[in-house]
């Protein structure tokens, strides 16, 4: 019988002899947020990986995120502990049809999500993520066309808010594009007393029932400081251990998709786990490894994004 593994302290030592750090997104499991240097949305993930002084950076969050990591620091070694934790966003704009749709609209100014594979970011003038998405486009001269990729959902959001009219890419998120609104409103019926706080990515059928919208960020430091004691939280259920963390004496009720499940889980996030993190900085892989003339491509619209979300 082998000797049980204390994976936190092993980490832990793991993460002073190699000077690393550990990055982990609000949507990873409980257990790898708890072990994590910082924890945090998109924007906040890129913000700690441009200003990071380690060696070594350990990415638990899914492969863009890694990627972005990469591109910003092409001289440090960037591990991810699960290199099949995608994301159906990113998946779902191929660069190659990507390229032929930005053909389409040569005079537009473009703006991509972070949540696109790096080679979409190296088409694009300017990232922008669900927290930043309204400031970035506002920073774009009125004259100028908009192509935005490449979350539709988004995107409307962002028309909304800014006036803006923008060419879309037709992409969804699984997880956020799932949520039912029927089983919404019957919450809404069962806590009259809860606020609706929803993430962007969602369909405008659901986002019209909500009383707050916002990135992952924005909705936790919503529900923390607000006055209302019951939330419905309408984005994956990763947050919710933030959530009780920042505001143990209130109730967060996830809101359930269109189908026999409880709650909304990024299947790609939950591949990574405590065990897979504690072997990747042991035998130090897998790498995240890009192609250098990639990497210089794609800096230059996210070093836009870093400067434009001062």
């Amino acid at each position: 019988m082998g000797v049980a593994v204390d994976l936190e302290r092993e980490i832990a030592e793991l993460k002073r002899s190699m000077n690393a750090v550990i990055l982990a997104h609000y949507y990873q499991e409980s257990e790898v947020q708890d072990v994590a240097d910082f924890v945090g949305d998109s924007l906040a993930l890129a913000q700690a990986a441009a200003t990071t002084r380690a060696d070594v950076i350990v990415f638990c969050g899914v492969h863009f995120m890694a990627e972005t990591a990469k591109i910003l620091n092409p001289g440090k070694q960037v591990l991810l502990p699960d290199l099949k934790a995608g994301c159906s966003l990113s998946d779902r704009c191929p660069p190659a049809a990507f390229q032929a749709f930005k053909a389409q609209h040569p005079d537009a100014f473009v703006v991509s999500y972070v949540n696109s594979s790096a080679a979409v970011k190296a088409m694009s003038d300017v990232i922008c993520t669900s927290s930043n998405a309204v400031k970035i486009v506002n920073r774009i001269p009125k004259d100028r066309r908009i192509l935005f990729a490449p979350d539709q959902h988004l995107g409307r959001h962002v028309m909304k808010e800014t006036g803006r009219d923008m060419v879309l890419w037709p992409g969804s998120c699984i997880v956020h594009e799932i949520f039912s609104e029927k089983k919404l409103v019957q919450l809404k019926v069962e806590h009259p007393d809860a606020r609706v706080v929803a993430h962007p990515e969602c369909e405008q059928a659901v986002l019209r029932h909500a009383d707050f919208i916002g990135s992952t960020k924005a909705i936790l430091d919503h529900v923390v400081t607000s006055p209302a004691e019951k939330f419905i939280v309408v984005t994956e259920a990763g947050i919710l251990h933030q959530m009780k963390k920042g505001a143990p004496h209130k109730t967060f009720i996830p809101a359930p998709p269109d189908n026999g499940c409880a709650c909304n889980e990024c299947p790609y996030m939950r591949l990574n786990t405590l065990e897979k993190l504690y072997r990747c900085m042991k035998d130090r892989t897998p790498e995240l490894v890009l192609p250098l003339d990639l990497q210089g491509a794609a800096l230059a619209p996210l070093t836009r994004m870093l400067e434009w979300s001062r």
